[in-house]
């Protein structure tokens, strides 16, 4: 599954760290699985696992812990909503019900055309933009109301051409 250009994607970050700490490039070899891969599944992670010398549930522990790492396929644009209390005070709650509704599909869920994945993460670290969400685990949304979420929904979509 891990091809040998992505091994020397792996090596070139573990060169980063003293020999006997190679563990400490696990989430650099999940990033390079994810890029190329789109998600990281068991079988990558066992193989990060094996190619760090760590055992394969240390590897899951930190896929899991993050939720920038997607264990299963994702759409093209994944947002992910703050669901935290400061989020949730301004708004937070009403925008995952407005996303969900706009997209028609629940938290956690793909639309059918492959476009968008909607998920809950915690705290983005931006409560006084709130409520917020984050884009392709990249792109800061700041104060996301109803007509903000409907142009960037309707954007994307146009960007693609599936308006």
């Amino acid at each position: 599954m891990i091809s040998e250009a992505t091994r020397e994607r792996f090596a070139r970050e573990v060169a980063k760290y003293p020999a006997e700490q190679q563990r400490s490039a696990v989430m650099a070899c999940l990033a390079i699985v994810q890029q190329e891969q789109g998600w990281i599944s068991q079988e990558t992670e066992v193989e990060v696992a094996a190619y760090l010398g760590m055992p394969p549930i240390a590897v899951h522990e930190v896929t899991t812990f993050y939720n920038m790492y997607n264990q299963k396929p994702v759409g093209k644009f994944k947002f992910a909503v703050c669901t935290n209390l400061p989020c949730q005070l301004r708004g937070g709650g009403q925008a995952m019900e407005h996303l969900q509704g706009k997209l028609g599909i629940a938290m956690g869920d793909t639309t059918g055309d492959g476009l968008f994945t909607l998920q809950e993460c915690e705290c983005l670290g931006a409560c006084g933009d709130a409520p917020v969400m984050l884009v392709n685990d990249r792109d800061m949304c700041s104060c996301m109301d109803n007509g903000k979420l409907d142009a960037l929904i309707d954007g994307l979509r146009a960007a693609e051409g599936k308006a």
